[in-house]
């Protein structure tokens, strides 16, 4: 079976993620939050190293519980960076827990992430957006401007746009890919 190229074969989660996950859209409250805050997590490293820890994140992050984890405090901040589960960079994990929060008040704004983000999208946008070969685009350069203007950080739109990647609002399975 061919996959994207990026997709190791030798890893049972990754090609589990790219299978069921990767591309297809969901737009599920907690999934735009949890992948948020995971993609967050992976800027310098690679979403597999990420991936390999998400079901220890799940469990730290009391499963992406927002209103949990929005309140938190420092002996959280504490445990966290004591967890050797997950990625333990200090900045990543203060950044998690106010950007939380700002995606909490987004929430409120708009009344889901999910109507957030559809402001950005072209009127008459088919999702998912077929398109290969890029790291950020128009969309993920404004979701990225937007969202370091509220406040919240490692959300630059390389980021965003392996986010949009992930939840399925741009589909970039490669031309030989199965998918």
């Amino acid at each position: 079976m061919n996959r994207c190229s990026w997709c190791n074969p030798n890893n049972p989660l990754y090609v589990k993620y790219h299978d069921e996950e990767w591309g297809r859209p969901n737009f599920d409250e907690r999934y735009l939050y949890e992948m948020l805050i995971l993609e967050s997590f992976q800027a310098g490293l690679s979403w597999e190293c990420v991936l390999n820890k998400r079901e220890n994140f799940r469990k730290a992050y009391d499963d992406f519980d927002l209103e949990k984890v929005a309140s938190y405090d420092d002996d959280k901040v504490t445990e966290l960076l004591q967890n050797q589960g997950i990625i333990r960079n200090k900045l990543k994990i203060k950044a998690s827990l106010s950007n939380t929060k700002i995606f909490k008040q987004i929430q409120s704004e708009f009344g889901s992430f999910c109507n957030y983000l559809k402001t950005f999208l072209p009127i008459d946008a088919k999702l998912p957006i077929r398109e290969t070969g890029r790291t950020t685009n128009e969309i993920s350069d404004a979701i990225s401007v937007d969202l370091k203007s509220r406040g919240m950080k490692f959300v630059g739109s390389t980021i965003i746009y392996a986010y949009l990647q992930a939840i399925g609002v741009i589909n970039s399975h490669d031309p030989g890919c199965f998918k």
